[in-house]
C-alpha cells in the first residue's frame, strides 16, 4: 500500500503525517541497529525501541491498550493454537511479550508464566497474576534457566532482530527448553511484506523489520540451531492445520520466480495470507 499526502485517515487510525514521521523514526533507528557493532546491539535493543515509543506516542503497540475487544479476539485466537501443549504444571515463556495480554491469560492455566521484553515502557504499570514473572532482556539473550521452559511463544519477533542475532537468540531459546520442549513461533513472511511500517512506501522491509523471512528460510535456521522437528501450521478461519513443510517451500518457490507486483498481489489475497503465514512448531 503506498501513500501520499491526500490521505486523511489510516486503517489504524493515524494520519499520513502520523504515519510518515513514524516511517522516518524507524528507518533512522533500523539504520542505527544495521550498521552496529554485535556487543553493541545487546544495548540497542532496549533503548531503541524505548526512543521509539517515546517519538512515535501514538505507535499502535501503545495505542493497542484501548482497543480491548481487538486485543481479546487476537489473544483468544493465538490461545486456541497452542492451548492444547500446556498442563497445569507447564512453565511457559513469551519472549517479546509487549503488553502481556497473552502472558496474563495463560497464567490462568499454567505453574508459571516468564514474560520476556527489551522494554520496560509497555510493561509500566501493570498489575499481573503472582505467577507471572516480567524480566528484561537484551534482544538476544533468554534470561532463564536452561531446561526449565515447557513452552516458550514469540510472535511478530524475529523479524525484529538483526539477522547475525537471530540464530543466537534461537539458541538461547533452544536451552531454555526442557527435553521434548516446544518453541512456537509465528513471524510474518516476505512474500506478501513488508510488514513494518514501511509497508506504506517500500517493496521491502527497511524499518525495524531488520528481516523478514519464509517458512523455508525459517525452519532451516530453527533446525542448525539443533530443533529436532519442524512442524508448520496454516490458520483457516478459527481452525489450524498442520501442513508439510516441503509443500510450503514448493509454494514459496513458485512465488518467488515471479515479479514483484503479481506476486504481492497474489500473496496477499486472504487464502494465500493464511498459507504463507509463517507460524512453526518446533520440538527439542
Amino acid at each position: 500500500m503506498k501513500l501520499n499526502d491526500k490521505t486523511n485517515k489510516m486503517v489504524d487510525g493515524r494520519t499520513f503525517s502520523d504515519i510518515l514521521h513514524h516511517y522516518q523514526v524507524e528507518i533512522e533507528l533500523a539504520n542505527k541497529i544495521r550498521n552496529s557493532h554485535p556487543k553493541e546491539r545487546k544495548r540497542l535493543y532496549g533503548s531503541l525501541y524505548d526512543e521509539l515509543f517515546e517519538k512515535v506516542p501514538n505507535h499502535p503497540q501503545l495505542i493497542s491498550k484501548k482497543f480491548g475487544k481487538y486485543r481479546e479476539l487476537r489473544v483468544k485466537s493465538e490461545i486456541s493454537f497452542f492451548k492444547n501443549l500446556l498442563s497445569p504444571s507447564s512453565v511457559f515463556l513469551e519472549i517479546g511479550a509487549g503488553d502481556c495480554s497473552l502472558s496474563e491469560r495463560v497464567a490462568r492455566f499454567v505453574q508459571k508464566v516468564v514474560a520476556v521484553d527489551v522494554s520496560d515502557r509497555i510493561l509500566r504499570d501493570m498489575n499481573l497474576p503472582r505467577n507471572v514473572t516480567l524480566m528484561l532482556s537484551d534482544g538476544i539473550t533468554i534470561p532463564v534457566e536452561p531446561g526449565t521452559v515447557d513452552v516458550a511463544y514469540s510472535n511478530q519477533l524475529m523479524e525484529h532482530l538483526h539477522p547475525e542475532d537471530a540464530s543466537e537468540q534461537l539458541k538461547s531459546i533452544h536451552r531454555s527448553l526442557c527435553h521434548g520442549g516446544k518453541y512456537i513461533c509465528i513471524t510474518p513472511n516476505r512474500l506478501n511484506g513488508p510488514h513494518d511500517i514501511s509497508k506504506y512506501f517500500d517493496e521491502e522491509a527497511k524499518g525495524l523489520h531488520l528481516k523478514e523471512y519464509t517458512n523455508g528460510k525459517m525452519s532451516e535456521i530453527l533446525t542448525m540451531v539443533g530443533f529436532r522437528k519442524i512442524q508448520p501450521y496454516i490458520q483457516l478461519k478459527s481452525h489450524f492445520f498442520h501442513v508439510p513443510l516441503f509443500a510450503l517451500i514448493r509454494l514459496e518457490r513458485l512465488l518467488c520466480s515471479v515479479s514483484y507486483l503479481p506476486r504481492v498481489r497474489t500473496a496477499r489475497t486472504k487464502l494465500f495470507r493464511e498459507l504463507l503465514g509463517i507460524r512453526i512448531v518446533a520440538s527439542k
